[in-house]
C-alpha cells in the first residue's frame, strides 16, 4: 500500500490555490490550501507535510518565514517557492533557505506538476 503524498500550498492570491488544488489532486495528491502564512504557520505546527509550495510575497508571515520555519522544525519536508517578483536575490535566499526548487510567476501548471511529480518519485524510492 503506497502512501498518499501531502501538500501544502500557500499563496495569497485565492486562483493559484484553486488550481494548484486541483491539479495536484487530480494526481493523486493530498493538498491543503491556505491564502495567508499565519493560517499556514498554525497548520505547519499541527501537521508535517511532504512538500510545501509557498509563494514569497505575502503578508507577515510571508514565504521565506514559512521556509525557514519548516525547514527548523520538519527538515525532510521538501520546498517549492513561487513567486511574481523573482530576482536572482530571492531565489538565493531560497535555495539557501533549503528550497528545492524556486520557480517565477507565471509559470506553467506542468511545470509545477512535473516537479512535484519528480519530487513525490524521489521520496517513494528513498
Amino acid at each position: 500500500m503506497t502512501r498518499t503524498i501531502s501538500i501544502c500550498v500557500v499563496d495569497d492570491e485565492k486562483i493559484v490555490c484553486v488550481r494548484l488544488k486541483s491539479l495536484l489532486e487530480k494526481n493523486g495528491f493530498a493538498v491543503e490550501t491556505y491564502l495567508d502564512g499565519v493560517q499556514a504557520l498554525k497548520r505547519l505546527a499541527e501537521k508535517t507535510f511532504d512538500i510545501l509550495i509557498t509563494d514569497i510575497k505575502m503578508g507577515q508571515p510571508d514565504g521565506i518565514e514559512l521556509l525557514r520555519y519548516t525547514k527548523l522544525h520538519s527538515p525532510e519536508t521538501k520546498v517549492i517557492v513561487i513567486t511574481g517578483f523573482a530576482t536572482a536575490e530571492t531565489a538565493r535566499m531560497a535555495m539557501k533557505g533549503g528550497a528545492v526548487d524556486f520557480i517565477a510567476k507565471p509559470f506553467r501548471l506542468s511545470q509545477l506538476r512535473d516537479l512535484v511529480l519528480d519530487i513525490s518519485e524521489g521520496m517513494k524510492a528513498g
